[in-house]
């Protein structure tokens, strides 16, 4: 800045029309100095008062800065973070035609301080509800999470169980396919939630471990539903509480883009006391992409014990799936998915449903899908057609 004063300073002598008129005797050059130095010491004072103006504005920055760091640290000025997801289908199966919006999902959450952390997750399901009407309204997350250290933290509350692939992570844009696979939303059964605590702690690198006791399942002993996993959950809406359940998973994720995990849950009577019937459930699956491959697949399978259970044929109930897929580019991507299962494995009829969809998914942007996928129904159910949807999160 001094720099440039000077200059400019040089140039208003160089084009004072007086040095070229005449010229100039020595008197009136030293007056022409005189000035000149004058008018650079007022421009070097102005640049001084301004530098400091600049130092004192900083100044009053950092201060805000600070003042509002320090504010966000506690309790009553945190933030709080809002997000959610949803989905509108159509599906056409057998001339069988329906359009539903199918789920609007809204996320609160709250950060009390660095180490301590509120989540929830509200539902409305088919779009409308109440007497008479399709849908429901569903609290399917509400907890309390806690760092116990850098490598383990504890929840509390009402929380997603820890088994499966979709069960924890089912927002439109993150599967292919319009609907949900019918492996994990029959034998598993997602979206599955219960209350509890739960406990994850990392191992090392890539492994980790979670642990947790929570409601369980009570499902219905007579009817078609009879003993149908489905139809046991309470989503922890004034559940019995008279045995409680227990799940544990390894999962493994050292290997960039690869994930494997196990889970296992036991509960001592699946019909909270109406025949003492225990229950065991064990998932495993694997999910990989390399590059524009990428490849998912899923067993899990219920062993219910007692003479009832056995009676219906659904002491065994068991399903799996293969889905892989093809990324196109950032915008689109190609599956193909083949399930099957069965919710009667433990008779001797031939109850085994197979379905195979064969797809694309369309990402304008990558928290936004539309999405396409034929549908063929073979085995214990039939009907073939397609399905269109659109899905976001946010």
């Amino acid at each position: 800045m001094k720099t440039k004063a000077i200059a400019l300073a040089v140039a208003g002598i160089l084009s004072t029309p007086n040095l070229y008129a005449a010229e100039p005797s020595n008197q009136e050059l030293l007056d022409i100095l005189k000035k000149q130095q004058s008018q650079i010491e007022a421009l070097q004072e102005q640049l001084k008062k301004t530098d400091e103006k600049v130092k004192e504005s900083d100044q009053k920055i950092e201060s805000s800065v600070t003042a509002i760091e320090e504010n966000l640290g506690t309790s009553s000025t945190k933030m709080p973070s809002i997000g959610g997801y949803g989905e509108l289908h159509y599906n056409n199966i057998e001339d069988s035609e329906s359009i539903d919006f199918h789920r609007f999902v809204l996320y609160f959450g709250h950060e009390f301080t660095d180490s301590i952390r509120f989540f929830s997750e509200l539902e409305l399901e088919h779009s409308l509800a109440g007497d008479g009407k399709p849908g429901e309204v569903e609290l399917e997350q509400a907890y309390i999470e806690m760092d116990l250290s850098d490598t383990s933290k504890l929840k509390a509350g009402l929380f997603l169980v820890p088994v499966g692939i979709l069960n924890e992570t089912h927002e439109p844009p993150t599967f292919y396919g319009v609907e949900r696979n019918p492996v994990e939303k029959n034998i598993i059964p997602a979206t599955w939630w219960e209350a509890g605590a739960g406990f994850n702690t990392q191992l090392n690198d890539g492994l980790s471990l979670d642990l947790a006791i929570h409601s369980g399942l009570s499902v219905p002993t007579d009817g078609s539903k009879s003993f149908l996993i489905r139809s046991g959950r309470q989503k922890v809406a004034s559940a019995d509480a008279d045995s409680l359940a227990y799940t544990a998973r390894i999962k493994y994720t050292a290997v960039p883009g690869l994930e494997l995990a196990a889970s296992y849950q036991v509960q001592s009577d699946v019909t909270q006391g109406a025949f003492g019937a225990d229950a065991n459930l064990i998932t495993a699956h694997a999910a990989y992409n390399s590059g524009h491959f990428g490849l998912r697949a899923l067993y899990a399978s219920w062993s219910i014990d007692g003479l009832e259970a056995e009676a219906v044929g659904r002491d065994t109930q068991e399903g799996f799936y293969v889905e892989p897929s093809y990324r196109i580019n950032e915008s689109f991507g190609l599956f193909a998915r083949y399930n099957a299962w069965d919710n009667n494995a433990g008779d001797s009829d031939e109850t085994e449903k197979r379905q195979t969809n064969i797809g694309l998914n369309y990402w304008p942007h990558e928290d936004v899908v539309f999405k396409l996928d034929v549908e063929n129904r073979t085995g214990a159910q039939d009907g073939s057609g397609f399905n269109l949807g659109v899905g976001y999160q946010f």
